[in-house]
């Protein structure tokens, strides 16, 4: 049987905590950086980043390969954590780093290289950590209670940075953001290399890597084969696209929309530790529900939590009772189906190994990456040209009503659609009950007994 030590699942949950801080930072302040602080039209830093997401999206399945066909003294996943995770140290720094002399078209393509390089160094070192998920822990309680440890630890990193990115910036910054922020980002980096350093010392795959190293065309074949595999990445990416739409917008909502900047931090701070806790309450809530009713009801909660946002927006209520009701409905079922997703691929997996004979972890979470970064391009892209077509001014002190309502429009409606669609695609079309995925696990135990009396 394949257990892990309580300081294993512990540096693997330091591991998480590390690289979202890293995450949450790009993905709740880049946009905002570039726009605001350097001064960079919205319109096109939607175009840039999606042009980047869309380069860097097709570079996620090659990558998936080559993780899996990597074979090294410390496995195949800890070699591209730790080339990944300097990697994008450096040029995360960097990128929240661009010199001041620089303008015009200078700044224009420092910032989309510095963007591009980021992607795609945080590939080679995210891959392989959730790819880790399947080769670590069983289909079942123990691979649940790693996804919770990994997701809830994931979520405290992530919520760090929203708490208290506009706090410190301007502290580390001495009252100048562009310095404020070139601090903050370096001590990330930092933060980011000695958290992923813990991991891999003290984490390793527990399922080997078979001796025979895969052909790309075969992965590919098994991949696309594996129709469950499929119906959880797409369900993945409406829910993720959804949400990272409102992610995008969010700072501009709480500065322009409620009035104060500062709004964002406690909404996020509040929320991110009722995600942590619905997380950690996934095990007792999967004695009641069946994984698949439980993530559907997830997603519901952050539908309701939404349309509640939104009329708040609308009546202009800021009272940080009712944000923190709203932030804590949204969270909570964010953070029950974040933790549910990892599960549900982990889970096609080991489907596809059972049916197709191949076991594909990396590329089959490098997958998930790539259709992810095609919507999220997408995503960011309305986000900015939506921001210049409600005519948001960044340097008005009153926005219109119209404005206004085009941004909640944006940030809570939009999203909303995309989770209601994500919740009638995947009850329709995944298949892989608890009872089945025991049968499966049952069946790949002998399976592989048999192949290793056989070698």
């Amino acid at each position: 049987m394949i257990t892990m030590s309580g300081k294993e699942k512990a540096s693997y949950g330091v591991g998480a905590v590390s690289k979202d801080l890293v995450y949450s930072l790009v993905a709740g302040f880049l946009m905002y950086y570039y726009n605001t602080v350097l001064g960079i039209s919205a319109t096109i830093v939607g175009v840039l980043f999606m042009a980047a997401r869309v380069f860097d999206a097709f570079n996620d399945p090659i990558m998936g390969v080559i993780i899996d066909k990597t074979r090294s003294p410390i496995g195949k996943f800890r070699p591209w954590l730790l080339v990944g995770t300097a990697t994008n140290a450096v040029v995360l720094y960097f990128m929240f780093s661009i010199p001041a002399h620089l303008s015009g078209n200078q700044l224009l393509l420092y910032a989309s290289m510095a963007y591009l390089l980021w992607g795609i160094t945080y590939t080679m070192m995210d891959i392989p950590y959730w790819s880790m998920i399947p080769s670590l822990t069983a289909p079942g309680k123990d691979r649940e209670n790693l996804s919770v440890i990994a997701r809830s630890a994931a979520g405290f990193g992530f919520a760090l940075p929203v708490a208290l990115t506009m706090v410190l910036v301007p502290l580390l910054g001495g009252g100048d953001e562009r310095l404020g922020f070139s601090r903050f980002s370096l001590i990330i980096a930092v933060i980011f290399v000695i958290g992923i350093v813990i991991m891999c010392l003290n984490v390793k795959e527990k399922v080997p890597a078979t001796e025979k190293s895969p052909r790309v065309k075969d992965l590919f074949k098994a991949l696309i084969q594996n129709d469950q595999a499929l119906v959880v990445v797409v369900a993945i990416v409406m829910f993720n696209s959804s949400l990272y739409l409102t992610n995008q917008l969010a700072l501009y909502f709480f500065r322009f929309d409620m009035g104060n900047a500062a709004l964002f931090g406690i909404f996020g701070t509040v929320g991110g530790g009722a995600q942590i806790i619905a997380m950690l309450f996934i095990p007792l809530l999967r004695k009641k529900l069946s994984s698949k009713a439980l993530f559907v009801a997830g997603i519901s909660t952050t539908i309701f939590g939404y349309a509640l946002l939104f009329i708040m927006g609308t009546v202009n209520i800021t009272n940080m009772v009712f944000l923190s009701i709203a932030a804590v409905i949204i969270f909570v079922g964010f953070g029950i189906a974040t933790v549910l997703t990892t599960v549900f691929l982990a889970n096609t997996v080991d489907y596809g190994e059972w049916k197709n004979g191949q076991r594909t972890e990396s590329v089959v979470f490098s997958l998930q990456t790539f259709v992810v970064k095609l919507a999220s391009a997408f995503s960011v892209l309305i986000a900015g040209v939506g921001l210049d077509v409600i005519k948001l001014d960044v340097n008005a002190v009153v926005q219109t009503a119209s404005t206004l309502l085009g941004l909640r429009f944006l940030m809570v409606v939009v999203p909303m659609v995309g989770l209601a669609i994500s919740i009638l695609f995947f009850t329709k079309f995944y298949k892989l009950s608890d009872a089945k995925l025991t049968t499966i696990t049952e069946e790949l135990y002998v399976r592989r007994a048999k192949e290793n009396l056989g070698s």
